[in-house]
This record gives C-alpha cells, sequence and structure tokens, in this order.
C-alpha cells in the first residue's frame, strides 16, 4: 500500500520538524509548512491524504480559515486540527467544517499517529482506493 501524503502546518520550527522526520520513520511521506498561506499554495501544487493544521497560525490567516479554503480544492482531505487549551471551542467549530478530528497541543505522537492512520484510511475509501 502506497504511503499516506500528510502535511505538519504549523509555526513551531522545532515541533513541524520533529513531526515530519517521526512520521517519515514511521513510513508516511510528510512536508512540513510554517503558515496558512504556504499550505493552501503546496495544495494546490500536491495533493495529501491527511493535513495537521495548527489552529493559531501567524500571518493573515489562523487554521480555520485555511480548513475552509483547503476544503474548497482538496474537499476528501481530511484534516487534524492542533489547539491549545484555551481554543478548544476553535476545535469543535472545525469539526463543523469537516476537520476529521482536533488534537490539544502539547501533540504526543502516540495520540497523534492513529488519528492520522484513520484519517488517511477514510479518505482513501471516499476515493474508492484500497
Amino acid at each position: 500500500m502506497e504511503p499516506f501524503n500528510v502535511m505538519i502546518v504549523d509555526d513551531e520550527k522545532d515541533l513541524r520538524e520533529t513531526l515530519v522526520k517521526r512520521l517519515e520513520k514511521r513510513n508516511l511521506h510528510a512536508t512540513g509548512v510554517e503558515s496558512a498561506e504556504k499550505a493552501i499554495l503546496l495544495m494546490r501544487r500536491k495533493e495529501f491524504d491527511v493535513v495537521i493544521l495548527d489552529i493559531k497560525l501567524p500571518g493573515g490567516m489562523d487554521g480555520i480559515e485555511a480548513l475552509r479554503e483547503m476544503k474548497k480544492f482538496q474537499p476528501v482531505t481530511e484534516v487534524i486540527l492542533l489547539t491549545g487549551h484555551s481554543s478548544i471551542e476553535a476545535g469543535i467549530d472545525g469539526m463543523k467544517l469537516g476537520a476529521f478530528d482536533y488534537i490539544l497541543k502539547p501533540v504526543k505522537l502516540e495520540d497523534l499517529f492513529p488519528k492520522i492512520l484513520l484519517a488517511g484510511e477514510k479518505k482513501r475509501k471516499m476515493m474508492g482506493k484500497p
């Protein structure tokens, strides 16, 4: 089976790079970007199975706005939101907009990895792929 393509969108460089490395070690294709704008530009050129998207991002677009935009041109790509305790409400709002799930920061790979696999499998089923 082809590995899932995963994009991590987070402005925290250490977290982003650590997640990319750890997902690659688990045989997933992982790409990291630091802003919603860069994520959307990349998604216009490449298809992703799962996006890990921080709700609080610098720049003009936060994670919820980015989710709305991503769903316009990759509607079946599954998005897992990263949220702090202060923005659980935003995570719930994201679920209403089509996010697969949300997870609280700080992120533990043991919690995130199974969600990535479930999200990737859901996307492939919707695309009619095994």
